[in-house]
């Protein structure tokens, strides 16, 4: 059996002597069984407190590694939306929920690998954790089958929720997503959910915003796949990415091709200098590489068009270059425009134009920079409540490879047969369960802190700089802010010694939906005796461990209470202050003597200029800890 370990300051801790999790996915489509991500190979009898099961229907087996499979359709079935009837079960028939689940909780599996791509030994973020698989979306997801998930998770006795799953921004009351995590939460379950995949637009379209969330935007890794297409002149052109580049032999030509000189007879010009499925005459591509000018038809469809009509190799532009890729159907070189026309110029002007294709899996230093805020990102504010930053914590969702199903192909949108048991996705439902796995990690290692402590030990902890020492930016090259990545890049080894910790309880969640204006009706989902104060209740000094400060006139006071879960000690505050606006922290300095104990203190910022957008940081040190929180001012 493989052990995982965890240095943690300078020690090695022995995971595999933790207490054993049970980490959640609320996912679309369940999970496949018998992916080696899930094998129990040397794993101990399942804990005596766990009360889930696996439902077996369509061949679904459970082991002592995955120790719950469970479907909830009732009330998609009762929507009166079509389905079939022997697609119900808790088996995964898409994808979606194997990766998510094994890149949270899977175990160690060596020479995995896409096409021999990023080929390696795979695992998850807590890869001795017993996992469960909750089923609540089919063709589309109702609120009852959310919620049924939600509580047969809660009953069943796990530790940690991901949720690769949103819905529209709703208030609170109103949210299925929100009243379940609001349960859970209060039952002591950490609760990780994906912020979305809508991207910038005008701001605003980060999901899952509620406070008890732990909402997890995308980023890049240090690890990219270059393809580059490489002419008969010798100019080398450089690609973007893309899978199964090492198949063409090193520095052999092949006959270079414009894909309109191979336009099939019944195909339009356009079509085929798309390079669209039909569109191409097998006896002018056979044996050669494809160049398609750019189209609106998806990457994918033009390589295996190609491949389809006999080609080696495809080289096609795009208006954007991006470091999301695919599964080729063979090797592919996106370039830009203006290198596009460059290649039609050497097509045109050579008697037996040529290239190969040039590629291979860099990391680190060559795959700089990194994180970079991926562009389907949802970013904030919040447009339930902007006064929550949102998104909380960045982590890898781009070119993920995790576990997959085996009933299909890696490939979407065409006729893909081949079988891979490891693929490659992107999408913060890829982020999440980064964060669910390292919260399950926290949570063996802390057994007593609350859903909100582990929550800040990763905020507080977090990163803002990338792999070069940069601040952190977006994919469309502009410096992002706490809106694209929140608190910043998840630190993990950072985040199990935060040494300051921001505290919530169930009353102070109650007291927040208070604040809002919910009135008795709508408070009763969540709990249904509860009354709120009758003196108002300020929502500026919710004990989040963020400061957002919107629609700022003159000045305002926020107050904090830092818990110390760290030795004694006297931690100090300096403030990274905001062009145009003044902070004072008051007091300066905080004193901790034991364990638990917790100090308040004051956060005065003035605006003093016309500026009406600002982003500084608190930053709390002993000299040995950091608590970090950013202050964004909108």
């Amino acid at each position: 059996m493989e052990k995982s370990f965890l240095i943690l300051s300078g020690q090695k801790q022995d995971l595999g002597k933790m207490s054993l999790l049970q980490i959640l996915t609320v996912t679309y489509v369940g999970v496949w069984p018998e992916s080696e991500s899930f094998n129990d190979d040397g794993m101990g009898p399942i804990p005596s407190n766990w009360k889930g099961h696996c439902d077996t229907k369509d061949g679904v087996k459970c082991n002592k590694k995955l120790i719950g499979a469970k479907y909830f359709s009732k009330g998609f079935e009762a929507s009166g939306t079509a389905f079939n009837s022997s697609d119900i079960s808790a088996r995964d028939r898409d994808g979606h929920g194997t990766h998510t689940l094994s890149t949270a909780g899977g175990r160690f599996v060596p020479g995995a690998n896409l096409f021999g791509s990023a080929n390696g030994t795979a695992k998850g973020g807590a890869p001795n954790a017993r996992v469960a698989s909750y089923k609540v979306c089919w063709s589309g997801c109702t609120d009852a089958d959310i919620l049924a998930g939600f509580d047969a998770a809660i009953h069943d006795g796990v530790d940690i929720i991901n949720l690769s799953l949103s819905t529209r921004p709703a208030p609170y009351a109103e949210d299925s997503i929100s009243i379940g995590s609001f349960h859970a939460t209060s039952s002591g379950i950490v609760v990780v959910a994906s912020a979305g995949n809508q991207g910038d637009g005008e701001g605003g379209r980060v999901r899952n915003g509620a406070p008890w969330m732990l909402t997890v935007g995308a980023g890049t890794i240090d690890r990219n796949f270059t393809s580059d297409a490489v002419l008969g002149n010798k100019k080398t052109i450089k690609g973007s990415l893309s899978f199964n580049t090492n198949t063409l032999p090193a520095k052999k030509y092949y006959p270079l091709i414009y894909a309109l000189d191979a336009k099939a007879a019944n195909a339009s010009s356009d079509d085929a200098q798309s390079c669209t499925e039909g569109s191409l005459k097998p006896s002018k591509v056979k044996g050669k590489i494809v160049y398609c000018a750019r189209s609106f038809s998806f990457d994918i469809h033009k390589s295996f068009a190609v491949a389809q009509a006999g080609g080696v190799g495809v080289i096609f532009a795009k208006s954007e270059l991006s470091d999301k890729v695919e599964p080729h159907f063979i090797p592919t070189s996106a370039i830009s425009e203006e290198d596009g026309e460059r290649i039609l110029s050497y097509i045109n002007s050579t008697k037996s134009p040529k290239a190969y294709i040039s590629g291979g899996t860099v990391y680190g230093k060559a795959a700089a920079p990194a994180p970079v805020v991926a562009t389907f990102s949802s970013t904030g504010p919040s447009r339930i409540t902007p006064e929550i930053l949102k998104p909380d914590i960045l982590a890898p969702g781009v070119n993920i490879l995790a576990a997959y199903v085996q009933n299909k192909g890696p490939a979407s949108g065409v006729e893909d047969h081949r079988h891979v048991p490891f693929t490659i996705l992107f999408g913060t439902s890829m982020a999440a369960p980064h964060v669910a796995g390292i919260a399950g990690l926290l949570k063996a290692l802390h057994p007593e802190w609350s859903p909100s402590a582990i929550k800040s030990a990763i905020m507080t902890t977090a990163r803002t700089r990338d792999n070069v020492g940069k601040p952190i930016f977006a994919e469309e090259n502009f410096k992002a802010s706490p809106f694209e990545y929140g608190s910043g890049h998840i630190m993990p080894n950072r985040a199990m010694d935060p040494g300051l910790v921001y505290d919530l309880s169930t009353k102070d969640y109650l007291n927040f939906l208070c604040s809002l204006g919910n009135n008795k009706t709508e408070m009763s989902v969540f709990d249904k005796s509860y009354k709120c104060p009758s003196t108002s209740i300020s929502l500026l000094n919710f004990n989040y461990p963020t400061i957002t400060i919107s629609d700022l006139l003159d000045n305002v006071t926020v107050t904090r209470t830092l818990k110390n879960v760290g030795t004694p000690g006297v931690y100090k505050a300096r403030v990274q202050v905001p062009k145009g606006f003044s902070i004072v922290v008051d007091p300066i300095s905080l004193k901790f003597d034991k364990m638990y104990q917790e100090k308040s203190f004051k956060v005065t910022i003035k605006r003093n200029g016309e500026d009406n957008f600002g982003v500084g940081r608190l930053i709390w040190s002993d000299g040995d800890h950091f608590v970090r929180s950013p202050i964004t001012i909108f």
